[in-house]
């Protein structure tokens, strides 16, 4: 998954003390701990769990749902492109028990839209290989293909009756991606890792239009 650009995150970071729900590699994280944010992982894999801590965070291994924060309270909860695992009412239920007042829960996520040609070739080769996968129905076709998602989430926050009126935020940006590079950002995507060694894909210099958006609202 490649990092989420600064626009969004920006809304995101100016509160000090967060929770990542599902930090995995904390790619997400980053960019908060880079900006002087305190940083606690929640995730419910114990493999990723270590994988974040060798990369320097805190993190404590549960399922969010289920998470025991022993009291504390933090500024924001962010879940970048994990929060569609999450129980929507449940979850938005925890991060507001969680919560300071005035705090915010924040989920983002990374969509792409290749050109058609590419996007429909590419779906074709997860289905073949990967067809539990988001990506072989139709996830390469942009922001618009994940609309399922970010309704139930905006539903979950609403019916969970403890924070404001969702707000969503998108940006986008073009880039050229190649074969190599795009291999090299598939493994931290859900599901890649299930994908078998032999399997590739055979493109060059495709120009892909990357968006990120953010789900947020406050307590």
């Amino acid at each position: 998954m490649p990092p989420h650009p600064s626009a969004p995150m920006q809304h995101a970071v100016v509160k000090s003390s967060r929770v990542d729900v599902g930090i995995g590699t904390g790619i997400s994280a980053e960019g908060f701990q880079s900006a002087g944010c305190r940083v606690l992982g929640v995730e419910v894999d114990g493999r990723m769990a270590e994988f974040a801590r060798s990369q320097g965070f805190e993190v404590e291994i549960a399922k969010f749902e289920d998470w025991d924060p022993a009291g504390r309270r933090f500024d924001i909860v962010i879940a970048g492109q994990t929060w569609h695992w999450i129980d929507p009412v449940a979850g938005a239920t925890k991060a507001a028990q969680v919560l300071r007042p005035g705090g915010r829960l924040a989920a983002l996520w990374n969509t792409f839209q290749f050109p058609p040609d590419l996007a429909e070739s590419l779906a074709l080769v997860y289905a073949r290989i990967l067809s539990d996968t988001p990506f072989s129905q139709g996830m390469f076709a942009g922001p618009d293909a994940y609309a399922p998602i970010f309704d139930k989430t905006s539903d979950g926050i609403r019916r969970a009756g403890r924070f404001s009126e969702p707000e969503r935020w998108r940006t986008d940006r073009q880039q050229t991606c190649t074969r190599d590079q795009w291999l090299s950002s598939s493994p931290p995507l859900a599901g890649s890792t299930n994908c078998p060694k032999t399997s590739s894909m055979c493109y060059l210099g495709a120009k892909v239009l990357s968006s990120t958006l953010l789900e947020t609202a406050s307590r």
